[in-house]
């Protein structure tokens, strides 16, 4: 019998050499933790036994979890993907489960077809089946997306919003899937009981939990103590999953509680920060005790079973995926991405399929076959996201011509234009280099993958289109051969790697800037091309220069006067931003920003002068304006409006909404 402190070498030993594995062949860790509870189970080497108290300790996974997706759920955010959340996610889980539903005698006549032997699975098992299936992983889609730069691409956000509706819909479903199990009757009661006790708690923890949670956390944040903030955040965290479980609910519903009342506080992001290591060690462990559920044994007698649940779910969620995508307006190639990148299980799937097998709902029989196809589907999907691009080529013949189309349209921008300066990125450090080369009346093309900032920007007239930077035919369109230089704006070593490998192989001439963080990649950079690398070190590069002045004789007085010039030049120009998908955060929200509103043609301010907008009076600036001729001029309050003119705006986002309703406001 091994002691409590040889299964946790055991365990930690197995989950470094997991993880050092996979990140060596650039996969998720995720499936590191996967093979290791595999390789380690009882029914493989049978180094360590699934215990209970390992077990328990692995649900912990899952409550930081859906903690960490309760501080996600940002009702502005789900608000502005509303259409692919409750319309594309809605959707897809729906059809899901209901397509399990209608097809469960088949897979039961399957089953008996293949072993012999008569074992139903009832309607109840096959909910739990299809709300299984239903899930993708949003730990492992997210990692691959952002590391290929494609969280704002047109299938990114699809597949976000899908996501999203997936771990909400995690919530309901932790409530119905205990109470299935009861017939008649009992069901609809049971059903009932805990709708209402979910619907009494979530009430008495949302309308006054909020600001309860916002005075406690800023009484515990006004001792200056981290380790008293992070006990009281597993506190908080753990002490609701245990309230709401001894409701008869679940310990995962009160995690999520939990982090959506932190959500609407401004402790929102250290909360993230502080919470990630014990999220990422718990759902690791958690993985590797679902590895060790899998019996190898199961799948090597029941090859062909594991097969067609592998196989025929992956392409039955691919094809349903692909044409609900379709359905909501995507082109082919974007509806073929978002259901590749969607086809495979996910990690909510493995907790969803447990406690159904817990509850007596899904036999021991269905259990193994099933878990295992969702094992092999979960290691196929970066293999599937890495080949998407070639099967949707395969596919969708129309996908060539859409990228074409966008490349044209980056081409005809960019066709007049020579000795520019190519801009990789048109975030807020973009848009001020932008605005410092229109001083100087250099030109400029500004790349970007966010649509609201790329529509925002270009309806002021400013120099922006979407596309990747990091592509070779997005580069060339920009007009790379004829630019002066580029500059990577935004610090993604990753990406700005791949963009100087393209300029050194085609472009050796033009030069690169690239932005970091700090110098960590300063030497790795400059050896890939770089001419000059810039890290973000502001504040200390003044105080360095500050006292280099002095100590070197230059007057205290003139010192004091040359800091302050530096700063109003390098802040004065981060006042107002374009505002992107990338933004929604606590502390932006407190921030100025810019934002373009368009008049429509009958509007009633036609023929009215600029300043008798009186936007001042609500906080609001107009700092650019563009008449509906295409032509750019400095907004005068004496200036006559018209429809189709459009008004570049600076303020707070509330005022900013006051503004925008008061122009666009038809009475």
């Amino acid at each position: 019998m091994a002691t409590t402190l040889e299964v946790v070498l055991l365990y930690l030993v197995a989950a470094v050499l997991g993880v050092v594995a996979f990140r060596s062949l650039k996969l998720p860790p995720m499936l590191g933790y996967l093979v290791v509870g595999v390789l380690i189970g009882p029914n493989a080497l049978a180094l360590a036994q699934d215990s209970s108290g390992v077990k328990y300790l692995a649900e912990f996974g899952v409550v930081f979890l859906m903690f960490v997706i309760g501080l996600q759920f940002n009702l502005p955010k789900l608000r502005s993907m509303r259409t692919l959340v409750f319309g594309l996610g809605l959707s897809q889980v729906l059809l899901t489960v209901l397509g399990t539903m209608a097809g469960y005698l088949v897979l039961a006549w399957a089953f008996e077809a293949l072993m012999g032997s008569r074992r139903d699975l009832s309607l109840a098992g096959a909910i739990v089946l299809g709300s299984a299936l239903a899930m993708s992983s949003t730990a492992i889609l997210v990692k691959l997306m952002a590391e290929r730069l494609e969280l704002d691409s047109e299938h990114g956000r699809r597949v976000l919003g899908v996501l999203l509706f997936q771990d909400l819909a995690v919530v309901p479903l932790l409530v119905l899937i205990p109470s299935l199990g009861r017939a008649g009757s009992e069901l609809l009661l049971s059903l009932a009981l805990a709708v209402l006790k979910a619907g009494a708690l979530l009430t008495l923890l949302l309308v006054g939990g909020q600001r309860v949670m916002r005075w406690w956390l800023t009484l515990v944040a006004r001792r200056k103590s981290e380790e008293l903030f992070m006990l009281n955040l597993l506190l908080v965290t753990l002490g609701l999953a245990w309230l709401t479980e001894h409701a008869g609910l679940s310990l995962a519903l009160g995690a999520f509680v939990a982090g959506m009342l932190i959500a609407e506080t401004e402790y929102k992001h250290q909360v993230e920060t502080d919470i990630r290591p014990f999220h990422d060690v718990l759902l690791g462990l958690f993985f590797i005790t679902i590895g060790m559920k899998l019996d190898w044994h199961v799948v090597l007698d029941r090859w062909l079973l594991v097969l067609l649940l592998t196989t025929l779910p992956v392409l039955a969620k691919f094809g349903l995926v692909a044409g609900l995508a379709r359905l909501f307006r995507a082109a082919p190639g974007t509806a073929l991405r978002t259901g590749l990148y969607l086809a495979s299980a996910g990690e909510f799937g493995f907790v969803l399929l447990t406690l159904g097998a817990d509850k007596g709902l899904l036999g021991p029989q269905w259990m193994s076959p099933v878990l295992a196809s969702m094992v092999l589907s979960m290691l196929a999907t970066p293999f599937i996201v890495m080949a998407s691009d070639r099967i949707v080529v395969r596919l969708s013949a129309s996908d060539w011509l859409l990228q074409s189309v966008q490349l044209t349209a980056i081409a005809k921008k960019s066709i007049l234009t020579e000795k520019h300066v190519i801009i990789c990125g048109y975030g807020r450090s973009g848009q001020n280099l932008a605005r410092m080369l229109d001083t100087q009346r250099i030109p400029y093309m500004a790349l970007d993958l966010d649509p609201d900032r790329v529509r925002q920007a270009a309806a002021a007239g400013q120099s922006v289109v979407f596309g990747d930077a990091a592509r070779l035919q997005s580069l060339m369109a920009a007009g790379l051969a004829r630019a002066n230089a580029v500059v990577v704006s935004y610090p993604n070593t990753a990406s700005a790697l791949k963009i100087l490998h393209i300029v050194r192989e085609h472009a050796p001439q033009v030069p690169v800037i690239v932005r970091t963080l700090d110098d960590s990649d300063l030497e790795m950079l400059r050896a890939a091309g770089a001419t000059e690398v810039v890290p973000e070190a502001i504040e200390g590069s003044l105080m360095l220069a500050s006292h280099a002045l002095a100590l070197v004789g230059v007057p205290m007085r003139k010192v004091i006067r040359l800091a302050r010039d530096a700063r109003d030049a390098r802040y004065g120009l981060l006042r107002g931003y374009f505002h992107g998908l990338d933004d929604d955060t606590v502390g932006e929200l407190q921030q100025a920003r810019l934002q373009s509103v368009t008049l429509p043609a009958g509007t009633r301010w036609h023929g009215h002068a600029l300043g008798t907008l009186a936007l001042q009076a609500v906080g609001v600036a107009v700092v650019g304006l563009r008449g509906a001729d295409g032509s750019v001029r400095a907004p005068q309050p004496e200036g006559l409006l018209a429809g189709g003119d459009t008004l570049v705006l600076s303020g707070l986002p509330e005022a900013l909404a006051q503004a925008e309703a008061k122009l666009l406001n038809p009475g």
